[in-house]
């Protein structure tokens, strides 16, 4: 492609600080570029504690163990959300509940959840799609009067905020992934934020195979042993300095892509205005980090033929989700709450544009042109 969709972004220090983790002869986890960016995430999100994980699939899976979560116990969370939201709490018996999303921000519906608790409901799952944030306040009054935890899947959402306060930070835990994907990067990678001081101790036991590791290497206690359920879920030092590497710069980072996106809108903004195309919705409350770029086609329009022409044109646009309630494993491990209009109406209608820093202005005139183009094309019809 000459526009493909995604190119990792390198600030300059990332094979320097590998190269200083192996000097330091510290290749395991935990090392000094772990700190580092624990650190600087409880320093910036303002949580209890950070702790680096594989993938943000493993700070889920962490979340939904610390919960103690069993069979027949239930967590709300959008269908319109990557496979590992709902996999974390079905692997440990857990059934997913699936509530629709908002028309604007495609985040979960907050006025449909309280029709979705029952009295096996044990947490609601908001995910911040593409950064902006959801009503994290009419969510959290709801969990904390039903005694729910609330667990943000911030995927998408470093450096993103709502009402001042870091996506991650407000749940009882968020979580955070560093995939190639994403603003901030190690190629893959994550974290668990814990907020809720009750569940640190424990965090860091179930993250060290359900060991007390790292009460050892503080001096708390004489040797560690087997505490608790738990696994590896900690990254190596490597990729830790590489995220490090990535970190320094996370504000450098964001405006770059909130620079990109924000020519995106401005030349998509008299599109919109003639109906063909629908842009991103930033509520008041949401301070956005520029993660994506997506468009929502008219309901006459075919994406598969939009991205085939774009492609043609050799741009490599892509849809997103395929609802969860709608895959296999979604109608097997999970359930739904009311019905999924929105959901299914927007998700066969989205594509992401291509988005990266580096991408010219030339080239987001290219990207417009001829996604304007391709549903001219079959609105004229």
């Amino acid at each position: 492609m000459n526009i493909p969709f995604n190119k990792p972004h390198l600030t300059g220090n990332e094979v320097e600080y590998i190269v200083q983790a192996h000097t330091n002869a510290h290749l395991a986890g935990d090392g000094p570029f772990t700190k580092n960016c624990h650190d600087w995430l409880e320093g910036s999100v303002n949580s209890a504690r950070a702790l680096l994980t594989h993938s943000c699939t493993a700070a889920l899976e962490m979340s939904a163990m610390l919960l103690e979560l069993k069979e027949g116990d239930e967590v709300i969370m959008p269908s319109y959300t990557f496979v590992s939201t709902a996999n974390a709490f079905a692997l440990r018996g857990a059934k997913p509940v699936f509530v629709d999303i908002r028309e604007d921000t495609l985040n979960i519906d907050e006025r449909l959840l309280e029709a979705a608790i029952t009295k096996n409901t044990k947490a609601i799952v908001p995910v911040h799609y593409a950064g902006v944030a959801c009503e994290m306040d009419s969510i959290c009054d709801l969990a904390n009067s039903y005694n729910l935890t609330v667990i943000e899947d911030a995927a998408q959402g470093v450096m993103s905020s709502y009402k001042g306060r870091a996506l991650g930070s407000i749940g009882g835990m968020g979580t955070y992934s560093f995939h190639e994907t994403k603003n901030v990067i190690s190629g893959e990678g994550g974290a668990l934020l814990v907020n809720d001081q009750k569940y640190v101790e424990r965090a860091e036991i179930i993250r060290e195979k359900g060991t007390n590791r790292s009460q050892f290497f503080r001096g708390q206690v004489d040797k560690y042993t087997w505490q608790d359920l738990g696994s590896s879920f900690l990254p190596g030092e490597i990729i830790a300095a590489f995220l490090w590497a990535q970190l320094e710069h996370a504000r450098e980072i964001t405006d770059s892509r909130i620079g990109i996106w924000n020519n995106y809108h401005s030349l998509f903004e008299p599109y919109e205005l003639q109906g063909l195309v629908r842009r991103p919705v930033i509520p008041e409350d949401c301070v956005h980090n520029g993660h994506m770029y997506y468009l929502i086609l008219p309901d006459s329009v075919s994406r598969e033929q939009v991205l085939s022409d774009l492609s043609n044109d050799g741009i490599n646009a892509v849809f997103h989700y395929v609802p969860l309630h709608d895959a296999p494993a979604g109608k097997k491990f999970g359930t739904t709450s009311g019905t999924l209009e929105v959901t299914e109406n927007l998700s066969a209608r989205l594509i992401r544009l291509p988005f990266w820093i580096g991408l010219s202005g030339e080239q987001q005139e290219k990207i417009c042109s001829s996604v304007i183009a391709a549903v001219k094309k079959q609105v004229a019809k």
